[in-house]
């Protein structure tokens, strides 16, 4: 069973009054308007952190996952087609981890559309503006101007420090097309799961007050309830020039004093008569708080190169084409531990869309956007038990959680069981039945984010034939279980029980063998267990026998890991040039792709390395002939066969 608690997010407000427009480095990370690590301000200096490392030696950091960089640029140089695609990278390291001295939140790498037929594929299409219900937006494809037109965003947040009351940091970058003029864009920040479906063209999923999530007060001003945010940026030819942030609010709450900021004057929803909308805050104390720059000339454009609008691989920005900035949250009176019972891991974001507008004025029309997408989505903690059930005998089970992260906290209660090793950490040991809660913190001093629960029961019918059962095991070979024991007691067995569980506790049978009166009294049994229907990590399996006499007893139960199936997503298909593939791995490993026609014969073959987490892998299929192709990938033990259709009247 599984109990999740609520996350806090975390937003930041912005003022222009406050602004730092030269080089600095923040939370040990540059900010400069530039992506190399242990580079700063032009020159080569080690021990700052940065997006990417191009090979400069120091003690500084890259921040993005880089695996794979160099294949998917041989790629794209090789197969020109291929480099219209998006992708995103992840941070390198887990949640919360320390690096550095310095607590890495969480990071991510966007690149867009790029170079589509008829213009970009995720842009809004009809008079959208930031005021009105996401419900109203549309998006496709459609011509965008080269200033509003996004090639790639990051995002990175940090702590200046290890602990949870050193300065949080908010990184930004942004790249776009057109490099001239005033540029203007905004990330939108919401409490909703906010999708975008590219087959409809529109947003679902946005909040419950006119498309948005409102922020709601006390009497006192203090924060109730957080709600949508915006954040707004204009950079001019020459600099950053004004920095602006919004809260969605019900106008009625202008009237009260936020306790934590201040209101800055303006409002605008979707029309002049709106209940709701965006008003502008800024900051209570005076100071710097946020730092703009924009790219030099020749600025290096990470390992992944940059791609222009007219689908050509890049290795430098050109000037102004790369906005980088940084933002003082904590500065700003809007850190997680000030905010809302004070979590110091309340941060994430639920969901992020950045998007482009036509002018300086709020209202102005909407133009190209990125997402929404997650940011900082930690995956629910999950724990097993090797003996969830004593039988007959209580024993020593061993308690584990299947997904650790090294920055987490787990700590072990129970109220009728007994823990008998240390009660912190990833696994314990227990030697008493009883209820077991784990509960996990994502970084020491937090807020507890998840908690499971595992229920070790004694079954005092239940009686271990180990004097005639033994041997039992079993090992998962080919998509099944393979089970084998050995019994001394043949003649008098009326018949062998399999049964099967996916928690222990709960099991079925799933196969019989009947004992052999006239043979031998020592015999081995074997049999197969098919578990392709069941969705399960762990399967737990046991021996139930039935005497002639009509005495019933169980063996002792054995856990075996189950592989998830390989999961393969390919498209488009049909395809015409470029097949994508998107294959998820819980862990490093090799692999290899094989490419068949319709009789069989085998075309080509590559191997590849997938990475923990999600993998996208851009496939060249315009060596071959239009028709229908099997696709076979091979990881480890686990394989899968894939169909596509190469058309070329497909645009890609």
């Amino acid at each position: 069973m599984k109990t999740f608690l609520p996350a806090i997010l975390l937003f930041f407000n912005l003022s222009a009054f406050c602004q730092i427009t030269t080089p600095i480095i923040k939370a040990g990370f540059g900010v400069d308007a530039d992506l190399r690590t242990n580079f700063y301000n032009g020159f080569i200096q080690s021990g700052n952190d940065d997006w990417f490392n191009n090979g400069t030696a120091g003690t500084g950091q890259f921040v993005i996952d880089t695996t794979g960089a160099a294949s998917m640029m041989a790629n794209w140089l090789a197969n020109p087609a291929s480099r219209k695609l998006p992708f995103y990278r992840t941070m390198r390291v887990p949640q919360f981890s320390t690096v550095n001295n310095r607590v890495w939140i969480d990071a991510v790498y966007i690149r867009d559309y790029n170079g589509q037929a008829g213009g970009d594929s995720t842009a809004f299409v009809t008079s959208n503006k930031n005021g009105d219900s996401p419900g109203f937006w549309t998006g496709g494809i459609t011509s965008v101007l080269d200033k509003n037109d996004i090639a790639e965003m990051m995002i990175h947040v940090r702590r200046a420090g290890p602990s949870r009351i050193d300065s949080l940091w908010f990184m930004g970058g942004l790249s776009l097309q057109g490099t001239t003029g005033n540029r203007y864009f905004d990330f939108e920040l919401y409490q909703t799961d906010i999708f975008y479906s590219r087959t409809t063209g529109q947003f679902t999923n946005y909040g419950p007050d006119m498309g948005h999530t409102t922020w709601e007060f006390d009497q006192a001003g203090n924060i109730t309830k957080p709600g949508d945010v915006i954040f707004s940026a204009e950079y001019s030819s020459s600099s950053l020039t004004m920095v602006q942030a919004r809260i969605w609010v019900n106008k009625q709450s202008l009237a009260m004093t936020p306790a934590g900021f201040d209101w800055a004057g303006e409002f605008d929803g979707a029309s002049n008569s709106s209940q709701f909308g965006y008003a502008s805050i800024r900051p209570k104390t005076q100071g710097a708080y946020y730092t703009g720059l924009q790219s030099g000339n020749n600025t290096w454009a990470g390992p992944f190169g940059f791609v222009d609008n007219g689908n050509n691989i890049i290795t430098t920005y050109s000037a102004r084409q790369f906005m980088e900035f940084s933002v003082n949250l904590s500065k700003l009176g809007l850190d997680p531990i000030s905010l809302l019972g004070g979590d110091a891991c309340g941060l994430p974001f639920r969901r992020i869309l950045v998007k482009t507008r036509t002018s300086t004025s709020f209202t102005s029309e909407l133009k190209d956007f990125i997402g929404p997408f997650d940011f900082f989505q930690t995956p629910p903690v999950e724990a097993v038990a090797d003996v969830p059930l004593y039988c007959g005998v209580i024993g020593v089970s061993e308690l584990n959680v299947t997904n650790p992260s090294n920055a987490s906290v787990y700590t072990w209660s129970t109220s009728d069981g007994n823990i008998v090793s240390d009660s912190v950490g990833p696994h314990i040991t227990v030697n008493m039945p009883g209820t077991y809660i784990v509960k996990q913190q994502l970084l020491d001093g937090c807020n507890s984010h998840a908690y499971d629960t595992i229920v070790i029961v004694f079954d005092a019918n239940c009686v271990p034939m180990d004097h005639r059962i033994s041997k039992f095991r079993g090992i998962v070979n080919d998509g099944k279980s393979q089970l084998s024991w050995t019994t001394n007691a043949n003649q008098q067995t009326n018949y062998f029980d399999l049964q099967r569980s996916v928690n222990g506790i709960d099991f079925e049978t799933v196969s019989r063998m009947y004992g052999e009166p006239e043979g031998n009294n020592f015999k081995e049994f074997h049999l197969k267990d098919d578990f392709s229907s069941v969705n399960s990590k762990f399967l737990y399996y046991r021996i139930r026998i039935r005497m002639m006499a009509g005495n019933t007893t169980y063996t002792q139960t054995i856990k075996l890991n189950i592989p998830r199936e390989l999961e393969v997503k390919i498209y488009p298909n049909p395809v015409g040039n470029q097949l994508q593939l998107n294959i998820p791995a819980e862990k490093t490993g090799e692999g290899r792709i094989m490419v068949y026609d319709a009789s069989g014969a085998l075309l080509r073959g590559t191997g590849f390395t997938l990475k923990e987490g999600n993998n996208i892998f851009q496939m060249d299929v315009s060596w071959l002939k239009p028709g229908f192709y099997l696709l076979h990938v091979i990881k480890d033990n686990q394989m899968v066969w894939k169909k596509f259709i190469v058309n070329r009247n497909i645009m890609n």
